[in-house]
């Protein structure tokens, strides 16, 4: 294994960023032939050429691109990690790392984790906004304790807890033909373009899935990467699309967009709270998860057991 110290690896990032070994000794008060030397040892350890030398300073070399890349993102651990454990020194008696899909992050996140801020304040919550196939991702590769996803989306090799549900409905122009109806069917607004999110989303993945049911397939004419893109093309007359009920109506004050209900089953959708491991949980992850899958009085205890199907309901 090779064994590159953080001090040369920030010497070799100065060296990248300012194209000079001399300007780069001078932005890490050195002298430069000690900086030269360190980034020779390197070279010669990693048994490749990282710079291309020349007259009025350094390029890197292929090689040198692929080692910056990773010396920044080493880096930038090492830094983050100094910053986590300085907090608890600080007072801080726990961490627990949450990832979650957006209709989580927007409707119900907020006052949960306010909530348990104010139980527990000695505790550190990172939460990451993802899409539900990252946040599985991450659960399954042990990068967050807890992901709250899509209830639709499969998940048979975790443990995973009833979370809450999430009303989806039409989202149209003001002046769209569909704008008055009092609800409809999806099957039935599929012959407009709709404005939808990217590939991954595992809201993209329940349209084309329910629309490819009643073979009516959509016509998404753009894809985005947020509700509020969404929203905002829908209020530009671009298309319509389907979004949390809630969210829209975040929106609804600086949109002229209206609000369609749909009458097919899965627009009432569950999301859905999962943990790679009960049993490995820290004390604190226990704590959260507890509290986000409380409902009158019952937590993860009495929800344990509780598995979803693959299809939307």
């Amino acid at each position: 294994m090779l064994r590159v110290d953080f001090v040369t690896l920030r010497l070799f990032v100065a060296v990248a960023d300012e194209r000079s070994l001399t300007r780069a000794a001078e932005r890490e008060h050195l002298a430069l032939a000690a900086v030269s030397k360190r980034i020779s040892d390197l070279e010669s350890q990693l048994g490749v050429n990282l710079l291309y030398r020349q007259p009025k300073g350094v390029e890197l070399s292929p090689a040198g691109h692929a080692l910056l890349h990773h010396a920044r993102n080493l880096l930038d651990g090492l830094q983050q990690m100094d910053a986590d454990l300085s907090e608890f020194s600080q007072g801080v008696k726990g961490h627990v790392r949450i990832h979650a899909n957006t209709s989580a992050v927007i409707e119900f996140l907020p006052e949960d984790l306010s909530d348990f801020a104010r139980l527990h304040p000695e505790v550190k919550i990172d939460l990451e906004e993802r899409v539900s196939s990252d946040t599985l991702r991450a659960l399954r590769e042990g990068l967050t304790d807890i992901g709250i996803f899509a209830g639709h989306m499969p998940a048979d090799d975790l443990q995973v807890f009833s979370y809450r549900e999430d009303r989806l409905v039409l989202v149209t122009p003001r002046d769209h033909p569909l704008a008055n109806h009092s609800d409809i069917a999806l099957r039935d607004a599929a012959g407009f373009d709709f404005i939808g999110l990217q590939q991954d989303a595992s809201l993209h993945a329940l349209l084309q899935q329910s629309a490819q049911q009643v073979g009516t397939p959509l016509r998404l004419r753009i894809q985005v990467r947020s509700f509020e893109a969404i929203c905002r093309m829908i209020h530009t007359g671009m298309g319509i699309g389907v979004l949390p009920e809630q969210v829209v109506r975040n929106y609804l004050p600086a949109l002229d967009v209206a609000i369609v209900p749909l009458t097919d089953p899965w627009a009432l959708r569950e999301l859905k709270l999962g943990v790679r491991n009960l049993e490995s949980l820290s004390v604190t992850a226990r704590q959260m998860l507890d509290h986000l899958t409380a409902r009158e009085g019952s937590g993860y205890r009495a929800t344990e057991s509780d598995r979803f199907a693959s299809k939307p309901s």
